[in-house]
C-alpha cells in the first residue's frame, strides 16, 4: 500500500543541514539536499518521487506552485507549496529570480510529503526584531551586509538579523 511506503521513508528520513548561511549564521537544508537524502529509502521501498513547477499569478504577483508526487506505479499521494517571485529582485536576473523560487517552492512541497520539521530554522526561530542591534553606516557590519546584497542577497534577510533606519537601507541598496 502506498501510504505504508510513504510512512516507512518518512520515518526513517534523515535529510541533514548541509548548507551554511555565513550571514546569518546558519545552518539549512536545499531542495537537492532533500533529494540527495531520500534516494536510497525511494529504492528501498520502490518508488518514485516527481517534482515539477507550474508559474501561476495571483493578483499581478507571480508565482512557483511547485508539486511533489510520490507514487508506486498504482497510486499517488501529491503535495504542493507556493512561493512568490520577485522579478526585479536586486542582485538577480530574471532566471535567478525564478529559479531561486522554484527551489524554495520545491523544498517546501518535499518537507510536506517527507514530514520534514524545519521548525529550528532561521524563520521559526525569529525574535522579531526584539533582540536585534541597528546596523549603522560605516561599520563593519554595514561594509559586510553591503556586500552581500552585491552578492545576491536581500535587504530582507539582512532586516532578519538587524533593524534598519530607512536612511541606512537606502545606502545598502545603493
Amino acid at each position: 500500500m502506498i501510504t505504508q511506503k510513504l510512512i516507512a521513508i518518512q520515518s526513517k528520513l534523515k535529510a541533514p543541514k548541509n548548507q551554511r548561511n555565513n550571514f546569518g549564521k546558519y545552518n539549512y537544508r536545499s531542495c537537492e539536499d532533500i533529494l540527495e537524502a531520500v534516494k536510497p529509502h525511494l529504492v528501498a521501498e520502490d518508488v518514485s518521487i516527481m517534482v515539477t513547477d507550474t508559474i501561476k499569478e495571483v493578483a499581478g504577483i507571480p508565482y512557483v506552485e511547485a508539486r511533489a508526487v510520490f507514487f508506486d506505479g498504482e497510486g499517488k499521494i501529491e503535495v504542493t507549496a507556493q512561493a512568490g517571485i520577485d522579478p526585479n529582485r536586486k542582485g538577480m536576473d530574471i532566471a535567478q529570480s525564478f529559479g531561486s523560487s522554484s527551489s524554495y517552492a520545491r523544498k517546501y512541497a518535499l518537507n510536506g510529503l517527507l514530514l520534514i520539521d524545519d521548525t529550528k530554522d532561521a524563520d521559526a526561530t525569529n525574535t522579531h526584531g526584539k533582540d536585534k542591534k541597528w546596523l549603522n553606516v560605516n561599520t563593519p557590519e554595514f561594509n559586510k551586509a553591503k556586500d552581500f546584497i552585491k552578492g545576491g542577497g536581500s535587504v530582507e534577510q539582512i532586516e532578519a538579523k538587524y533593524k534598519l533606519a530607512k536612511e541606512t537601507k537606502e545606502l545598502l541598496i545603493k
